[in-house]
């Protein structure tokens, strides 16, 4: 699909990017260049619980390290980011190490924000609110999906309202972003695969968004190339060292994508129902992408036909109008090997609660960018009807 006549556009992406196995040991050395002496690490619950990589960069980092926050929870909510900036506060962090997943990020985002505005982080919610650059920020992700490392959004939980908040700002992206694959090595299969279906998910609404532009195009079919290769190989063997790093590296561009071009009605529609029924964001993203398709064809086949040509499908005989369809079909056949569930009814969504997620995604900042308006919350429902 061409580009507008009068296309305009800024591409964002100064996170200094590191890649390589074991590059993760060298964060001390990031964390001098920095000019920090007091590293504070933010990680989820289960990370600590269940692996020694917390304590692994905890001894690395030696004595610029003051303290670990490891109560991190998936889709991690306001009360989590206050309190870890509260612990970060009282140690005097002048840093923060972030090593997890998305949540574990995004709410490394939130604790740089308050350690650097003071009050609560839902003063901060919406776009470009902050005025200057937050806490220093080093990620080191163990999941290869959310691409979160070089993202200017973070998204929390608000529990008592039942919503998900998003912070979008330029002010929030980290400073660095260490791709190491071995962090990522014992990622379960499950899990790898529902990461690495949000990175493709990233990609694809980058490519159809209304805010597309060529540069993170350029990134975003790559990613999907890397996505379609690589990610069957980690879920069927996670120390393929090969293809962790690959997944990486495409979940990273996939992000630096969609953080400059944007998401659409997938992730719209999956923020809600992970707000609603706490249901994985990869794995929403998953089950959802193929009914969003259908539900976009008519406003992007050609984007879809390069989407195909990404995937490896061979376009000939396809016109534009029918790319959406194949495209969803591919979608599906490729999350089955996987072996990712195909219907929320699946992952405990219940029929009856479909509509007040129509509601919930209406108001979602992403459904803006989305290439067909939506202006009636009863659209938003029969899409997810047909994702039920």
């Amino acid at each position: 699909m061409p580009y507008d006549t009068n296309l305009n556009f800024i591409f964002w992406s100064p996170t200094k990017i590191i890649f390589g196995k074991n590059t993760a040991l060298d964060v001390a050395i990031e964390v001098e260049n920095l000019k920090c002496k007091k590293a504070f690490i933010v990680t989820d619950r289960e990370l600590a619980k269940n692996t020694d990589i917390p304590e692994r960069i905890k001894k690395v980092l030696s004595n610029l390290c003051i303290g670990i926050f490891s109560e991190v929870e998936p889709d991690s909510g306001i009360h989590i980011v206050n309190q870890g900036a509260k612990l970060g506060k009282e140690l005097g962090a002048d840093c923060i190490v972030s090593v997890g997943g998305g949540s574990a990020i995004d709410t490394a985002k939130g604790i740089a924000i308050v350690l650097k505005e003071g009050g609560k982080l839902q003063d901060y919610a919406g776009f470009q609110v902050l005025t200057r650059p937050q806490t220093p920020h080093i990620v080191i992700p163990t999941t290869a999906g959310t691409g979160s490392e070089v993202t200017y959004v973070a998204v929390i939980k608000d529990h008592e309202e039942g919503r998900k908040l998003l912070f979008g700002d330029y002010n929030i992206l980290p400073n660095v972003a260490i791709l190491d694959p071995k962090m990522t090595e014992g990622l379960p299969p499950r899990l790898t695969a529902a990461t690495g279906m949000d990175a493709m998910c990233h990609a694809i609404e980058a490519l159809h968004s209304l805010q597309r532009e060529p540069i993170a195009d350029g990134m975003a079919l790559h990613a999907i190339r890397l996505i379609k290769e690589f990610l069957p190989k980690a879920v069927e063997n996670g120390t393929d060292m090969m293809a962790r790093g690959q997944m990486l590296i495409a979940a990273n561009m996939a992000g630096a994508a969609f953080s400059n071009a944007q998401v659409g009605i997938v992730h719209a529609l999956a923020h809600s129902v992970g707000a609603r029924f706490k249901v994985h964001h990869g794995l929403a993203n998953s089950i959802l992408l193929p009914a969003c398709l259908r539900y976009n064809a008519d406003a992007c086949g050609e984007v879809y036909l390069d989407v195909l040509l990404a995937l490896g499908v061979n376009i000939e005989g396809i016109q534009p109008d029918k790319a959406g369809e194949v495209v969803a079909d591919k979608i599906i056949e490729f999350t089955k090997k996987l072996g990712l569930p195909q219907r929320l009814r699946d992952v405990g969504v219940p029929e009856e609660g479909l509509k007040e997620c129509s509601e919930l995604a209406l108001s979602d900042g992403a459904i803006v960018y989305n290439p067909k308006p939506i202006f009636d919350p009863d659209e938003i429902l029969k899409v997810y009807q047909k994702a039920f």
